[in-house]
């Protein structure tokens, strides 16, 4: 036992390539990210220093007539990360309740049980398969009830607050549940119920997690690049409405990389992903910022 305590010693030989292997993989990591950053940079220059009013920073996306401009993808990519994260956002909050609070799923627990897994399994299905259930199913729908083609800004959104769901409730349930389980018993003791608890005692106490869940299925939504590319309509304009066609930088990427090699337009492409690395990182930032105030 002696030498079993002593091996595993911070001073010991075990610690110490214990943690030169931590040390290494940290250094490794950091040197990814930031080689990644960099390589971005240096390659989105060429779109910096174009000139006219055809360059990067404008909304015209015509490259026959020399116009490069991605702010209509910006602006597109803002749009569809805000309006799926406030259905996604709730859908998982009142989701993560019904499957931590018992009486609000009912007598039978399988139901529980089953919805969770479901949950986990959305999880590991690839976005192109949500596509294609969507050009199937939905946009039909949404095409015959509303007009238009049916592959628009609202399609999209649609879809992708489905696919940002099991992320928010999988946050929600690690964040949420611990606190649940401390305060379970007394508030057993005073006669509340777990969904009195969550609702008037764990919820208000757990802005950071409420916003960690926003922040992450914000970024799971401007990152897909599946969903907007098959739904969206792929037009490069500012949507005028919901039921409009519109672009955004994952797709925009995914269509020049496919059509273009070398020149402005490909350019462009490093801009676009320097852009939507800006955006998540920003968003990021402010939101936890806000959270830690709170």
């Amino acid at each position: 036992m002696r030498n079993a305590e002593v091996s595993i010693r911070p001073g010991g030989r075990s610690g110490e390539a214990g943690l030169a292997v931590i040390r290494l993989a940290v250094a490794l990591a950091m040197a990814g990210m930031v080689l990644l950053f960099l390589m971005v940079v240096a390659f989105a220059l060429p779109a910096f220093v174009q000139g006219g009013g055809g360059g990067p920073f404008s909304w015209s996306w015509a490259p026959g007539r020399g116009e490069f401009g991605i702010l209509p993808m910006v602006a597109g990519s803002l749009l569809a990360g805000t309006l799926a994260v406030v259905p996604g956002w709730i859908m998982g909050l009142c989701l993560c309740c019904w499957l931590m609070a018992p009486e609000c799923a009912g007598r039978p627990g399988p139901w529980r049980t089953l919805v969770g897994a479901l949950v986990r399994v959305m999880t590991a299905i690839p976005t192109v398969v949500y596509g294609f259930a969507a050009v199937f199913l939905l946009a039909p729908v949404i095409r015959t009830g509303l007009g238009g083609s049916g592959f628009s800004c609202l399609t999209a959104v649609i879809m992708l607050s489905v696919l940002m769901l099991p992320t928010v409730v999988l946050v929600l349930q690690a964040g949420l549940g611990p606190r649940l389980d401390a305060v379970a018993l007394t508030g057993a003791a005073m006669g509340l119920s777990r969904m009195e608890l969550l609702w008037h005692l764990v919820i208000p106490a757990s802005r950071g997690t409420l916003i960690s869940a926003a922040v992450l299925g914000f970024g799971r939504a401007v990152g897909d690049t599946m969903l907007p590319l098959m739904l969206a309509g792929n037009a490069p304009v500012m949507p005028s409405s919901l039921l409009s066609s519109m672009r955004t930088l994952t797709a925009h990427m995914a269509l020049v990389t496919s059509n273009e090699v070398g020149g402005a337009a490909y350019d462009s492409l490093f801009m676009a992903g320097l852009l939507l690395l800006v955006i998540n990182g920003a968003v990021s930032l402010v939101i936890r910022r806000l959270g830690g105030r709170a």
